[in-house]
C-alpha cells in the first residue's frame, strides 16, 4: 500500500510542478504585457483607467513571485515609469518639484513613487545626489524585494523625465530588452555627445555625471563613450553638458 502511494505521489509531483510553473509563467507574461498596454495606452492617447485598475489589483507577493530575472524586471518598470511620469504629469499636473516624490504607483497592498523605482528598483537603491557611490540607508522592505540584483547603467538611458535633455521613450519587452537598451544608449550618446579631438575634449550627457559611479567613475565613462560612439577617446577630458529642463511632454522614439 504504502509502495502504491509512493507511486502515485511520483507521478502527480511533475504534473502539480508544471502546473505551478505554467502559472507563475502566465501571471509574469500577463504583468509585462499589462506594462506595455500602459505605455501604449499613454503614447496614443487612450484611457488608462482600466489599466490603472488591473494594476491596482496586483500584489507584492504576485510581483515578487512573477518578476524573478532582472531582465523581466526592467522590461516591466521601464514602461511603468515612463507611462506614470506622463500620467502625473499630464493629468495630475505634477512639475519636477513634486512629480518624483508624489506617491501614486498604486498596486493592491503598496504604493511606490517615481523615485523609488528608478532609484530603488532599477538602481538597487541606490542613493539618488551621491553620484551613485552610495546605497540608501534605509530603501524599505519592498524596494529591497522587487530590486533588481544587478544595476544596468543603460537604464539611465531608458527612462524619461519629461525634460527636453531626457532620453525618448521607447516599447520595451522582455524578449528584445537587450537589443533595445543597445539602441537606446548608442542613439542618444550618439545624439548628444560632442568630442572635440583637437583638445582631447568630449562633452557629454549631465546624466553620466549625476550617476557617475553607475557608469565606472571616469574611467567607466570613456569605456561606455568609446564603445557607443565607436571611437577610441581612451585619455580625453570629460566634460558635461548643462541639462535642458524644459518640459518636453510625450517624447516617443522612432519605431525601429
Amino acid at each position: 500500500m504504502q509502495r502504491n502511494i509512493l507511486i502515485l505521489c511520483l507521478l502527480v509531483a511533475p504534473v502539480v510542478l508544471g502546473g505551478e510553473m505554467n502559472a507563475a509563467a502566465d501571471q509574469r507574461a500577463m504583468l509585462i504585457r499589462l506594462s506595455q498596454d500602459f505605455i501604449y495606452a499613454v503614447k496614443t492617447g487612450e484611457p488608462t483607467d482600466q489599466i490603472e485598475k488591473q494594476l491596482g489589483q496586483v500584489s507584492m507577493l504576485q510581483l515578487v513571485q512573477s518578476l524573478t530575472s532582472d531582465n523581466q524586471k526592467k522590461t516591466f518598470w521601464i514602461n511603468l515609469y515612463n507611462g506614470w511620469y506622463q500620467v502625473f504629469a499630464l493629468r495630475n499636473k505634477l512639475t519636477k518639484s513634486s512629480i518624483f516624490t508624489y506617491r501614486g504607483i498604486k498596486f493592491s497592498d503598496f504604493t511606490l513613487t517615481l523615485d523609488e523605482v528608478e532609484h530603488g528598483i532599477l538602481r538597487k537603491y541606490r542613493a539618488k545626489y551621491s553620484l551613485g557611490y552610495f546605497a540608501q540607508m534605509f530603501p524599505g522592505k519592498n524596494v529591497r524585494a522587487l530590486a533588481v540584483g544587478v544595476p544596468d547603467f543603460r537604464v539611465h538611458f531608458a527612462l524619461n523625465c519629461g525634460a527636453k535633455s531626457c532620453p525618448p521613450i521607447a516599447f520595451y519587452s522582455e524578449e528584445k530588452l537587450d537589443q533595445q537598451l543597445e539602441r537606446a544608449a548608442r542613439g542618444f550618446l550618439q545624439g548628444e555627445t560632442k568630442v572635440d579631438r583637437d583638445k582631447k575634449i568630449v562633452w557629454v550627457t549631465r546624466i553620466m555625471q549625476w550617476f557617475a559611479a553607475d557608469f565606472g567613475g571616469k574611467s567607466g565613462q570613456l569605456e561606455v563613450l568609446s564603445k557607443y560612439l565607436g571611437v577610441d577617446i581612451s585619455g580625453f577630458e570629460i566634460r558635461y553638458q548643462d541639462y535642458d529642463w524644459t518640459p518636453a511632454l510625450k517624447n516617443f522614439a522612432a519605431e525601429p
